[in-house]
Formats: C-alpha cells, sequence, structure tokens
C-alpha cells in the first residue's frame, strides 16, 4: 500500500535545531522531513518547490526573520500550517504572538535546562507530533502504518472520529455570575476576535483558561487588554473578581476560586495537569460550578484534545449555559467538538458569533448590562 506521510518543511537558522527537529519527527513514522531552510526568504522558494504540508519556522533568522515569512506566505495565499519555535522569554512571547497575527497557527518553545540530548528530542517530539496530527489530520489518518513511538499527550478530534452534532434546548432563564472560556490551539486569534466584538464590558467577572507557558500569558492578556471594553489581566493569586474584568490563567497554573472572609477570590494553584493541561479548563470549569452552581456560561473555542468536555458536563448538570465555537472557524475541532459531539453545547457558533451570543444570553438572563465601555 502507498504509504502517505506529512511532509514538513524545518526553517532554523540553526543548524543544531534543524537537526534536533528533524530527528524528534523522525520519531514518527507518519511525518517526514522534506526539507530545510536558513532563513525566511529560502523558506518562500522550497515552499513553492517542495508543497510541505506544514512548516516549522524559527522566529530569530537573519535575511527574513520568521514573522516577516509568515506575512509573505500568507500573502502569496499559501494555507499550510505554520508552527512557530519559540523560546521560553519576554521577547520570545512577544515575537510569538506577533506571528500569530500574523498568520502562523500555532506554536511551540524550544527546549530550555534540560538534561540531555534525549530529553530535548522527546521534548520537541512531544510537543510538534501532536500538533502536526491535528493541524493535518487527514494525511494523519490515512497513512497511519503503526504506533508512534512517542506518547502523544492530547489526542485530536478529527473530522473522521467526529459523531454527530445536536445542541440542547437553552436552560431555564436565570442570572448569570460568571462567564468561564476555554481555549488551547488557535486560541489567541479567537479570543481576540471574541473579546474585540464586545459592545460594552460584560457585567460578569471573566475567567479565562488558555494553554500556554509562562510569560506568554502575560503577553496575551496584555494584549487582549487593548482589544476590546473589557480589562483583561493575567490573574494573580488573590485577586477579588470583578465585574467586566477577564481574568487570565498564569501558564503552568491552575485558574481556581475560593472564598475568604465571604469574599470570592481567585486562587492561583499549581496542583497535578489535567487533560495533560496545567493551567486546565476543566480545573476552572468545575471551580466555577462549585461557587455559582448553574449561574455560569461556558465558552469554548478552538483547541487540540478534549480538555473542558467534563467541565462542560458540570456545567450542564447544574444547569448552565454552553457555548462552543463551529468546526468552520476552529484551528482545531478538539475541544469544541469534543463538547458539541458529547451533546453538550446550546449553540455550537462560528467565531464571529460568540460575542453577539455572549452578549444575548447575559441580556436573557436579566444580567444587568452596564451602558458604556470601560472607564
Amino acid at each position: 500500500m502507498l504509504v502517505t506521510r506529512i511532509r514538513v518543511l524545518v526553517v532554523d537558522d540553526s543548524v543544531v535545531v534543524r537537526r534536533l527537529v528533524t530527528d524528534s519527527l523522525s520519531r514518527d513514522p507518519d511525518i517526514e522531513v522534506v526539507g530545510f531552510a536558513s532563513n525566511g526568504k529560502i523558506a518562500l522558494a522550497k515552499v513553492d518547490q517542495l508543497a510541505p504540508d506544514l512548516v516549522t519556522m524559527d522566529i530569530e533568522m537573519p535575511e527574513m526573520n520568521g514573522i516577516e515569512a509568515v506575512r509573505a506566505l500568507r500573502r502569496a495565499r499559501h494555507t499550510m500550517p505554520i508552527i512557530m519555535f519559540s523560546t521560553l522569554t519576554e521577547r520570545g512571547a512577544s515575537a510569538t504572538l506577533d506571528a500569530l497575527v500574523a498568520g502562523a497557527t500555532d506554536y511551540v518553545t524550544k527546549p530550555a535546562n534540560v538534561g540531555s540530548v534525549q530529553e530535548s528530542l522527546a521534548q520537541v517530539a512531544g510537543q510538534l507530533i501532536p500538533r502536526i496530527k491535528a493541524l493535518v489530520p487527514k494525511r494523519a489518518e490515512s497513512s497511519r502504518i503503526g504506533a508512534p513511538t512517542q506518547a502523544v499527550p492530547a489526542v485530536p478530534l478529527t473530522r473522521g472520529q467526529r459523531g454527530p452534532v445536536s445542541t440542547r434546548p437553552m436552560p431555564p432563564v436565570h442570572p448569570v455570575q460568571a462567564l468561564i472560556i476555554g481555549s488551547s490551539t488557535g486560541g489567541p486569534e479567537a479570543l481576540s476576535q471574541v473579546l474585540s466584538h464586545l459592545s460594552v464590558p460584560p457585567p460578569v467577572p471573566v475567567l479565562l483558561v488558555q494553554h500556554m507557558p509562562p510569560v506568554f500569558t502575560r503577553q496575551l492578556a496584555a494584549r487582549l487588554d487593548r482589544l476590546g471594553p473589557a480589562t483583561v489581566v493575567e490573574a494573580a493569586d488573590g485577586d477579588v473578581l470583578h465585574a467586566g474584568t477577564v481574568y487570565v490563567a498564569p501558564g503552568d497554573h491552575h485558574l481556581e476560586l475560593r472564598r475568604s472572609a465571604g469574599t470570592l477570590r481567585v486562587a492561583i494553584t499549581d496542583g497535578p495537569p489535567v487533560n495533560f493541561c496545567r493551567p486546565s479548563v476543566d480545573v476552572l470549569f468545575r471551580s466555577a460550578v462549585q461557587e455559582f452552581g448553574g449561574q455560569v456560561l461556558a465558552v469554548v473555542l478552538t483547541g487540540m484534545g478534549a480538555d473542558g468536555r467534563t467541565g462542560c458536563e458540570e456545567v450542564v448538570g447544574a444547569g448552565g449555559t454552553v457555548l462552543v465555537q463551529d468546526e468552520s472557524t476552529s484551528v482545531v475541532w478538539g475541544m469544541p467538538g469534543a463538547v458539541a459531539t458529547a451533546g453538550l453545547a446550546h449553540r455550537v457558533l462560528p467565531v464571529g458569533e460568540v460575542a453577539p451570543s455572549i452578549e444575548s444570553v447575559l441580556a436573557r438572563s436579566g444580567t444587568a448590562v452596564p451602558s458604556g465601555g470601560r472607564s
């Protein structure tokens, strides 16, 4: 049988990093590195020549950097997924978010403080292989010739695995006390669209989990804060909840809620990963239901895996409302697809309709809506 593997172009000015990525991907029989480029300019020519299914792209490169290369590829109407290879620094996080705005699909971080080459290989493989298979699912499904040697931490829901989707009737009207949101792959852009299209600050506190490492979540919060009427901050332990403020879970920590002397506060915890994730959407959603019961509105946006499905079960069981992003506008219809195919969504929406639907649910619930923007 003819085997068609996922064809990857590796773009990085470091020979060492190119070898690291190649050796990491060679662990999986479904993936083939078909070429290399040492800067963005060469990458443009290689894409035309090799027609890869996916590109891994360094950020800092001579002649044409990764962000410039992403812009050029998108201007040329190349639609293949592009995964940025970033450093775990403030500068790296900022540049990565710039690349996502420019049209990159996702990112991974370069190994830092690892003890051996084998640990570096395992770390890169663990990040890259699941993303590649989620972003090029049809090629991955058609070419499977054996189990991968690298454990896959989060299984994406793909078109071939998807079950029928049916929405639930909207729950009875009752006040909403919190808006809770979960997202992962493709989430920064989806969140930008949702928060920028809110007409006024939400009349309730907003708690948000985006799967991201430390430093990146702080940069994401600062960028989202500039886009819409809501105030967006990286959550800190002990924060008192305020309506109209979005609290972003800090990287590598769970976001939960705790009452102290009768006041509801943010609790930043370092419990074990849930669904291989920390922060975890399920942890946030479960905590919100414990405090607010069914008086929550849950939103699940694009992302790999199924984090959020169990949390949505608890939201629905308590009488809350669940909205999810649809497949056509999701980068990966894993998290929202898992919720939708489990029959837990009250609405399945294009990302452009999520903000109006949030405001509609809040208005329907009788939650007071402010008349103006942020002060």
